[in-house]
């Protein structure tokens, strides 16, 4: 089974020398916007392995002068996989960290209990497999008295010194450009302190948390100048939703407002990325303003479309001296003349718009995104969440179902862990009047909702436990006849909705199992029995906790043993962008219009999920609720499309297509 196919799509063919150039020659000219030397990795596993191997070198280089090894190493889901390969590293090539001593760049305060820390879980992912003297690694105390905080920090930073600083530095990076819990203004000059969490930071918190309101109050944090004085400095970063906090960090100004920028002024830094996460470099998305170009049409959309943003002016009004004033020269040497470019991509950009997402019958399909036969098609449409479908693509769902295809719909998850106690208890108190009411004499079912009422508004204890399984239960059954009622709504039949809780999300917690044998089948068994003509998956993977990823791994491993079957040959897959993010114009293959009527339909649909509207913990960074994100996401693709000089939408939902590898 292939588990991470989500990792290998490639929907923009970047030449190697852009990220591996031959020689110091072309790498200066390549990187000259980078102010922080940059490697770029085709893969976060492939840059996880450079950055465990460099530190395994490091940690022997001290072995064998007979001096200790001293490492801050940050929590989160970046340095995870880094730390697997130094686990594989100890256990298999024998590399002993008897000589290493760990700072724990940070610990939540006050912690009412440990388990829930950063260092229980560092623990667990690292320390507790491998050699490491207990003795040697050190911490923040998350218990600790209000009034010991500020000798402790002083100590802090006077126990580094005397071991003689650190060698080095292992960081991540939070979406609002964050290092460790140094947030928007903080100074260069800061040191380990106790800070508040407070807007982005305590939402970045919260992603190791059940929700916001179970992340402690404040969080003791090395500084900014911790980091300056340490000898040597990893960055790393993978996936999209780094993408922009990497290329302030790396080509911006330096500039308190974005803390990692400090790192352009260390003597010793470096950012190690993925290509995801270099997406909005110079070099990977604009690479006609630093070097010759290998043009394809993606390219030259993108291109045009900056072009266009730029100049202010709509394709077809850009001239030969538009071209050559902004480095796109290349591409008038190529087509001779504006104009011809111009009329490629525009009907290239055209060619996208459909009102048919299934295709259109009896119609030519040369120059539509899908085809015109097999009519009607069987669909099947995957959801990561009982949400994730009429948020992403509502107008595109409801289309299909009143142009009569055979639409399925299978949730991937129960997303249960997502809805709130409050929600329970409503629809618990629902139960045990109507059980009242109507079945007197039966009692088990009241005697149950009763359990769980006083269980939640009593009982319960937030210790990083999994939630009761009968809660779960109930959370699980609301979000399913939420998801129920809006396919309903949108036209698709009841015995056409799906929902395969996959296993590896039945954790009760935040953090979850990996993707296993058990979710690929599950998700192979449906497509065999259905043999769908055309796929829609949730290629979105900038979610909070990476369900979205999990989900499409497994669909995409399902596909990879069912790609040779005959009907799968025919099968068209299309991937949507969820409640996070949209596809960029050159990468959009198919864009269907939503008319003002439609898109109210759609936000009537994200509606019936009513335990994820205000109240439902995981909204993420944007404020907006998933209505609001979604119309004002397929507003502006409708309004880049009109600036381009297409035809004017109210809204428009966009796809990529996914190629079998």
């Amino acid at each position: 089974m292939k588990t991470n196919l989500s990792s290998q799509i490639t929907l923009t063919r970047i030449p190697l020398r852009y990220y591996r150039p031959e020689n110091a020659f072309e790498h200066s000219v390549l990187t000259r916007l980078e102010k922080v030397p940059t490697n770029i990795y085709e893969s976060a596993e492939e840059g996880s392995l450079a950055v465990a191997k460099e530190i395994a070198t490091q940690i022997r280089r001290k072995q064998d002068i007979g001096k200790p090894f001293v490492v801050a190493l940050p929590g989160g889901r970046s340095p995870q996989s880094v730390y697997k390969e130094l686990i594989r590293i100890h256990k298999e090539e024998q590399l002993s960290f008897r000589n290493v001593i760990a700072f724990v760049e940070y610990e939540f305060y006050p912690l009412a209990n440990p388990s829930a820390g950063n260092l229980a879980r560092l623990k667990a992912e690292f320390f507790d497999h491998i050699d490491i003297d207990p003795s040697n690694i050190h911490c923040p105390d998350g218990s600790m008295p209000k009034d010991s905080i500020l000798d402790f920090c002083r100590k802090y930073e006077e126990m580094i010194q005397w071991l003689g600083g650190i060698d080095c530095m292992l960081l991540g990076i939070g979406s609002a450009s964050n290092i460790m819990f140094n947030v928007s203004g903080t100074t260069i000059s800061s040191r380990t302190r106790m800070v508040l969490l407070e807007g982005a930071a305590r939402k970045e918190a919260a992603r190791t948390f059940p929700s916001q309101e179970n992340v402690p109050a404040g969080i003791i944090t090395m500084g900014i100048s911790t980091m300056m004085n340490a000898r040597s400095v990893i960055l790393m970063a993978w996936g999209e939703d780094k993408a922009d906090v990497i290329v302030k960090t790396v080509e911006g100004k330096v500039s308190d407002s974005v803390p990692s920028s400090y790192l352009q002024n260390h003597p010793n830094a470096r950012v190690v990325v993925d290509l995801s996460a270099a997406y909005d470099l110079t070099r990977i998305s604009h690479p006609w303003l630093v070097t010759s170009c290998e043009w394809d049409n993606k390219l030259i959309r993108r291109a045009i479309v900056w072009l266009c943003q730029l100049t202010g002016k709509p394709i077809l009004k850009l001239t030969n001296k538009d071209y050559s004033e902004h480095g796109l020269g290349e591409l008038l040497a190529l087509y001779g003349s504006a104009y011809n470019v111009n009329i490629k991509i525009f009907n290239d950009i055209q060619h996208t718009i459909t009102g048919w997402p299934g295709g259109k019958p009896n119609a030519d399909d040369s120059n539509r995104p899908e085809r015109a036969l097999p009519y009607p098609k069987k669909v099947v449409v995957f959801s990561p969440h009982p949400d994730d479908d009429v948020i992403s693509m509502g107008g595109t769902l409801r289309r299909l179902c009143d142009q009569h295809h055979d639409v399925h719909v299978a949730y991937e998850t129960s997303g249960n862990i997502a809805v709130g106690d409050e929600e329970v208890i409503r629809y618990c108190e629902y139960l045990r009047d109507v059980c009242e009411k109507y079945s007197p004499n039966d009692t088990t079912v009241k005697e149950k909702a009763e359990e769980i009422i006083n269980y939640l508004r009593y009982e319960k204890v937030e210790d990083g436990a999994p939630e009761r399984k009968d809660v779960l239960f109930m959370k699980g059954t609301i979000r399913r006849e939420e998801a129920r009622h809006a396919c309903r709504y949108s036209g698709v039949k009841d015995d056409h909705v799906h929902f395969l809780d996959l296993p590896f999300y039945e954790t009760g917690l935040v953090k979850k199992h990996p993707l296993g044998e058990a979710d690929k089948d599950i998700v192979k068994a449906l497509l065999q029995e259905i043999q769908p003509d055309e796929m829609f998956v949730a290629g979105d993977l900038a979610d909070p906790h990476g369900t979205h990823k999990v989900c499409l791994d497994a669909v995409l491993a399902a596909i990879d043993e069912v790609k040779d079957e005959e009907w799968m040959k025919n099968c068209r897959v299309w991937m949507y962008r969820g409640a996070w993010a949209e596809w960029e114009m050159d990468h959009i293959e198919m864009a269907v219009p939503i008319s003002p009527e439609e898109l109210r339909f759609k936000r009537n649909a994200i509606l019936k999920h009513q335990s994820q509207a205000e109240s439902a913990p995981y909204l993420g960074d944007d404020e907006r609720l998933f209505w609001q994100r979604a119309e004002d996401r397929n507003r502006a693709t409708a309004e880049l499309y009109r600036q381009l000089g297409l035809a004017s939408y109210e809204a428009i939902e966009a796809f990529v297509r996914y190629i079998p590898l």
